[in-house]
């Protein structure tokens, strides 16, 4: 059997009006689609249910059995949609967040404090991962969303870039390259760097800059956290690159960024599964994300002298 939910409104509001025209009048139908409506629910339930004479239309038997029925039925749906739209616009709940080092030590602490001060029933939890660990983490649900750096190999997600940001020298303040308002990648032909290794998602844009610029750069050392970046230039051991979510510097370090030309961005991007819906929660801490990405923006824009390009 194929019943409609519009052929039982129909049979439901025919018995509350006891005709077809007031019936159609409360469902908004005219009295041809009542009648049409009638006569197809008649024709699957294989039994009458209305008889018609010319100045009422009462219920039969198998009407009046059925009609109190199908109207608990209908009003038991209602309310469950109605309890299904209450739970779509819920802010409530878990949401799990993976990011890599310098994006959680950098931009998610004002995501959290944000979040908890507009949404205080929802719980954020971040975890911090290097970016091949958060598209696991992503690609598995471990976590409702990533924030990763471009490019990615990611055909099955849905991605979205929120925030631009240039590569700079980090340099020990007594180097001569400290004494310059810009410092050229080609500058850096045969100089010793101390770079972030390859679990990092900038690194292969760095690698990509310096033979764009045909430089040829000893590489001393490759570290796993971007903290570690600070006390191994500090001790002379080499020059770095580093994106300007890292800053600020450490306080009283004698360490000094130089913008480095030409200017080379890296992209932070939103990820979740492609044609996965968030939850009402994980939606609104992704458009949190997004608006504190967008106002770190204007607030480097409105720095002098930050590296445009």
């Amino acid at each position: 059997m194929n019943y409609s939910l519009r052929q039982l409104r129909v049979f439901i509001a025919i018995a509350q009006h006891g005709s077809f025209s007031r019936a159609g009048e409360a469902i908004g139908l005219s009295q041809s689609a009542v009648s049409h409506s009638m006569r197809e629910l008649e024709a699957e339930a294989g039994v009458r249910l209305l008889d018609r004479t010319t100045r009422e239309v009462v219920l039969t038997d198998a009407g009046r059995r059925l009609a109190p029925r199908v109207e608990r039925l209908l009003e038991e749906l209602q309310a469950t949609l109605l309890d299904a739209r209450s739970f779509g616009t819920q802010h409530t709940g878990t949401v799990r967040v993976a990011s890599s080092q310098t994006i959680s030590a950098h931009l998610m602490p004002q995501c959290i404090a944000c979040s908890a001060g507009r949404y205080p029933e929802i719980r954020l939890m971040l975890r911090d991962q290097p970016q091949q660990l958060v598209l696991h983490s992503v690609r598995n649900a471990e976590v409702d969303f990533g924030i990763v750096i471009d490019p990615v190999q990611a055909q099955d997600l849905h991605c979205e870039p929120i925030l631009q940001e240039p590569f700079l020298l980090l340099c020990r303040s007594d180097h001569p390259f400290a004494q310059k308002s810009a410092v050229s990648w080609r500058d850096l032909h045969g100089q010793a760097l101390v770079l972030q290794d390859y679990a990092s998602g900038s690194r292969p844009l760095i690698d990509r800059a310096l033979a764009a610029q045909e430089i040829t750069a000893e590489i001393v050392q490759e570290i796993g956290h971007p903290v570690t970046l600070y006390p191994m230039v500090e001790a002379g051991i080499g020059l770095s690159v580093l994106p300007a979510l890292a800053l600020p510097l450490p306080s009283g370090s004698a360490l000094t960024v130089r913008p480095l030309v030409p200017v080379v961005n890296r992209t932070l991007m939103l990820i979740r599964r492609k044609n996965r819906s968030l939850s009402p929660a994980a939606g609104a801490i992704w458009q949190v994300v997004q608006e504190q990405a967008a106002a770190l923006t204007e607030r480097r824009q409105q720095q002098p002298g930050w590296p445009q390009g």
